[in-house]
C-alpha cells in the first residue's frame, strides 16, 4: 500500500464563470494524507501559462513532426525543502513566499495554502485546437529520495482584459462592384457596413447593405462567419477553417436598388479570438456578399473579434508578455491542519479590506468609496499645535487650508501669520543672537547654520535623479 494516500489540490473561484484574468489572485488548498511518517524533500507548487503547437506531415517513405512551445509566466510556491538538497530553479521561475515547514511529516490528513497573483501581462486565452493549445494550470508536486515523484494538477480558464488600443466598438464598412461578364451582363455593387469590431458571445451583429442590381439576373445577398485558425512552428504554418453559421437573404430582383438590415447572433459557445499569442491564431472573419452563378461572389470581409463577458471596454493597455519582477509575499500561510473538518479561524482567504486597487482590478482588491477625492493637505494632516504662536489650534479644529489671496505681482499681502496657520522657521526657534533670525535686517526663515554663522543664503545642492533599469 502506498504511503501517500492522498494528493489534491482546489483553487476558489473569484466569479461565476470561473474565469480569472491579468493580476487576479489565485488561491487554494493542497491535501496531503499519508499513513506513516515520511521523509519529503521536496513539496512545491506551481502556476503556469504556455502555449504548445505539434502536428506530424507524412512525406513518402518518412513523417516530419513539428513542435513549438511559447511560456507566458511560472509560478512557484514551496512548503517543503530538505535543507541538504537544494531546488533546482530555472532562470525564469519566480518564487512567490509562504510558509514553509519541516521535511519529516506526521500520518494523518495536512492542508496547506497557497497564494498566486496573475501576471499584469498581454496574454491570450485559454483555448484547445486540433494542432495545440494553450492552457493556465495548476501543479503540485511531491519528491521522495528513491520513490516516483507524485504530482496533482488543475487547469483554470483565462480570459485576458480588453486592450484599449484596438478600436472595437468602431463601425466598420465596406463596398465592392463587379462587371458581369459570363453568361450575365450589366454590373452590380454593394456597400455593407457593422455596427462594431468587438462582440461577446451571444450578441448581435447588425448589418446594413445597400445594393444596387444592374445586371441581367436576380442575385442573392448572403452572409457567412467563418472562423480561421492557424499554427506555426519551425518555420511552417498548419491552416484550419470552419462556417460558424451562414444565412441567405431574399433575391434581389434585376435593375433594382435595395437597403437590407440584417441582425445575426453569435453562438453562445464560440471560442474567444486568440491575437497575442505567437504560434496559435484564431480569428473570425464575417463576409457579406451577392450569390453570382458561374463566376466569383463579389464579397466585403468584416474582422470579428470575439471578446470574454463581464468586461467593459476601454481597459488600460497591457505590457507585452515576459519574465515578471519577483512577488512579494501575501503573508505566512496558516499552518497545515491534520484531520478532517472545518480549519480554525485565520486559515481561510478572504478579500482584502482597504487597498487601493491597481491599474487592472481583482475581486481580492475593491476599490475605496471615492477613488477620485483629492489626497488631505499637509495641514489637515499636521496642524499647529505650539499655543505660543499666532494660528494655534487642535487637530479636531483646524480648518481646511485655504491658499492665501496672493497677488499676481510683488506678493504685497498680510502678515504671514495671517495667510496660514503654520508658523515660519524663526517663529518655532527663535535665536535673536544670529544675525538674520529678527524682524528686521536679514532675510527671515533660514534655519541657523553652524558652517555659516552669518546666516546667509546657500544655494542648495542638486542631485540628478537616479536611472532605474
Amino acid at each position: 500500500m502506498s504511503t501517500i494516500k492522498e494528493l489534491t489540490l482546489t483553487y476558489d473561484p473569484v466569479n461565476e464563470r470561473n474565469t480569472f484574468t491579468n493580476g487576479d489572485l489565485l488561491q487554494g488548498r493542497v491535501f496531503l494524507e499519508v499513513s506513516k511518517e515520511v521523509k519529503i524533500d521536496c513539496f512545491y507548487i506551481k502556476c503556469k501559462g504556455d502555449a504548445d503547437v505539434r502536428w506530424t506531415e507524412d512525406n513518402f517513405d518518412e513523417s516530419d513532426t513539428y513542435h513549438s512551445h511559447e511560456r507566458y509566466f511560472k509560478l512557484k510556491q514551496f512548503f517543503i525543502q530538505d535543507p541538504s538538497k537544494p531546488a533546482k530553479v530555472k532562470p525564469n521561475d519566480i518564487i512567490t513566499a509562504g510558509e514553509t515547514y519541516g521535511n519529516v511529516v506526521r500520518p494523518g490528513r495536512h492542508v496547506y495554502s497557497f497564494s498566486f497573483q496573475l501576471p499584469h501581462r498581454n496574454m491570450p486565452p485559454s483555448f484547445k485546437g486540433s494542432h495545440g493549445s494553450i492552457k493556465y494550470i495548476l501543479e503540485v508536486r511531491l519528491d521522495r529520495s528513491w520513490r516516483l515523484d507524485h504530482t496533482a494538477k488543475a487547469e483554470i480558464n483565462f480570459v485576458p482584459r480588453i486592450d484599449a488600443g484596438v478600436s472595437l466598438m468602431n463601425p466598420q464598412s465596406g463596398n465592392i462592384g463587379k462587371k458581369m461578364k459570363l453568361f450575365t451582363s450589366g454590373s452590380v455593387s454593394v456597400q455593407a457596413t457593422i455596427d462594431r469590431m468587438g462582440y461577446f458571445r451571444g450578441d448581435v451583429i447588425r448589418v446594413s447593405t445597400n445594393v444596387d442590381n444592374s445586371s441581367s439576373r436576380e442575385l442573392k445577398l448572403k452572409y457567412k462567419l467563418e472562423q480561421k485558425q492557424e499554427f506555426c512552428a519551425q518555420g511552417h504554418s498548419k491552416n484550419s477553417s470552419k462556417t460558424i453559421f451562414k444565412l441567405v437573404g431574399d433575391p434581389i430582383p434585376t435593375g433594382s436598388k435595395q437597403t437590407v438590415n440584417t441582425a445575426l447572433r453569435i453562438p453562445l459557445d464560440l471560442e474567444l479570438t486568440v491575437a497575442t499569442c505567437s504560434i496559435i491564431k484564431l480569428e473570425y472573419i464575417l463576409k457579406v456578399y451577392l450569390d453570382v452563378p458561374f463566376a466569383s461572389d463579389p464579397e466585403i470581409k468584416f474582422p470579428v473579434f470575439i471578446l470574454p463577458a463581464g468586461q467593459p471596454f476601454g481597459q488600460p493597455n497591457i505590457q507585452p508578455y515576459g519574465p515578471s519582477p519577483p512577488q512579494a509575499a501575501f503573508g505566512p500561510s496558516p499552518t497545515p491542519q491534520a484531520g478532517f473538518g472545518p480549519s480554525p479561524p485565520g486559515t481561510s482567504f478572504g478579500s482584502a479590506s482597504g487597498l487601493y486597487p491597481n491599474l487592472y482590478p481583482s475581486p481580492a482588491y475593491p476599490s475605496p468609496a471615492n477613488p477620485v477625492a483629492p489626497p488631505p493637505s499637509y495641514t489637515d494632516v499636521f496642524p499647529n499645535q505650539n499655543p505660543t504662536v499666532p494660528g494655534f489650534q487642535t487637530a479636531s479644529s483646524a480648518p481646511p487650508f485655504n491658499p492665501p489671496p496672493y497677488s499676481a505681482i510683488g506678493y504685497p499681502g498680510p502678515p504671514a501669520p495671517e495667510q496660514h496657520p503654520a508658523p515660519s522657521a524663526p517663529e518655532f526657534c527663535p535665536n535673536p543672537s544670529a544675525p538674520g533670525y529678527g524682524q528686521t535686517g536679514g532675510a527671515p526663515g533660514y534655519w541657523l547654520n553652524s558652517g555659516n554663522p552669518t546666516n546667509q543664503q546657500e544655494p542648495y545642492l542638486t542631485k540628478t535623479p537616479e536611472k532605474h533599469s
